[in-house]
């Protein structure tokens, strides 16, 4: 991590949909982290746990049903005028997890690239305009060529870099990720990723890089998330995450991430979640405790104490 400073708080975040009829879905459920400028933030899980749901409503495409989002100590889903919206959607953009459906087909590449140019008025001229364009297609590996091409003339890895361009074009501190690799060849995930992270260093960028791929979310992050049924289960830095995983959901993920060995692929034994484990008795207090210095788990009193032994 670059630096200390809090650039995101979330506190208690809550996302439900058909609030108080029987087929409530708790998507998001008193979820609460913090993001720190310069920063990449991990946040994994399996399909439907809630993740690209914090993701969507830390942004604001989703109202909150309850809880705050803090950016630069300011409450993202406060009462706001329009002319604070708009200074708060150039700071935080979002990468989308399907480079084949954020494109809009009718329109050609420098429209596309250049939409929150126009919207925000940052450039003076038209020819400010597509000199910033073919700025932001050399950044992300493309060519000014592209800028006159329709995005059906594109490979997927080539639609996500344009995708990247176009949220780097209002220059933003913070980027949703969502799951922007998943779409793509495997050949072409890592390119993507090296690409993110490059930006990340040359333009002081801040992530929250949500994923079900655990190795490639190491690979990139600083600390990580683990997300279950809309619940944080467990959040730490990315080395420790890995090295000493204490919740047994996230014990079960890691287990299954694939070994480059044959043999010891055949041989080794996958751990099962199973959420009745836990057995909290009545009344008993689950919350997100700091097991160690930075290394959050959702427990009990009594198995935080369990947790702490172990790491002795």
């Amino acid at each position: 991590m670059a630096e200390t400073k809090k650039l995101l708080e979330i506190k208690n975040l809550k996302q439900y949909f058909n609030v108080g009829k029987p087929n409530e879905v708790r998507a998001v459920d008193n979820v609460s982290f913090d993001i720190y400028k310069g920063e990449v933030m991990g946040l994994v899980g399996e399909s439907g746990c809630g993740k690209s749901t914090t993701g969507r409503t830390i942004i604001r495409l989703y109202n909150a049903t309850d809880g705050e989002v803090l950016f630069n100590g300011v409450n993202v889903h406060g009462r706001k005028s329009k002319k604070e919206l708009k200074e708060f959607n150039r700071k935080m953009q979002m990468i989308f997890q399907d480079p084949y459906a954020s494109l809009n087909p009718r329109l050609k590449i420098a429209d596309i690239i250049a939409e929150g140019i126009d919207i925000h008025g940052l450039a003076k001229s038209q020819k400010e305009r597509m000199d910033r364009v073919y700025e932001l297609l050399e950044t992300v590996g493309l060519n000014k060529e592209h800028a006159n091409r329709y995005p059906h003339e594109f490979s997927g890895g080539q639609r996500q870099r344009i995708g990247i361009a176009r949220a780097l074009a209002v220059e933003p501190e913070f980027i949703i990720a969502d799951e922007p690799i998943s779409a793509l060849d495997v050949s072409i995930q890592a390119q993507v990723v090296n690409l993110m992270k490059k930006l990340q260093h040359e333009k002081g960028l801040t992530y929250l890089f949500i994923a079900h791929d655990l190795s490639m979310v190491k690979y990139i992050s600083d600390r990580i998330g683990v997300m279950y049924f809309g619940k944080m289960v467990e959040l730490a830095p990315s080395e420790e995450l890995y090295r000493n995983p204490l919740h047994p959901y996230t014990q079960s993920l890691l287990s299954a991430i694939p070994v480059p060995d044959p043999i010891t692929e055949r041989t080794r034994k996958r751990k099962t979640y199973d959420p009745a484990i836990h057995n909290y008795e009545l009344n008993e207090p689950v919350e997100f405790r700091e097991v160690s210095p930075g290394h959050f788990v959702l427990c009990s009193e009594k198995e935080l104490k369990q947790y702490q032994m172990k790491l002795k």
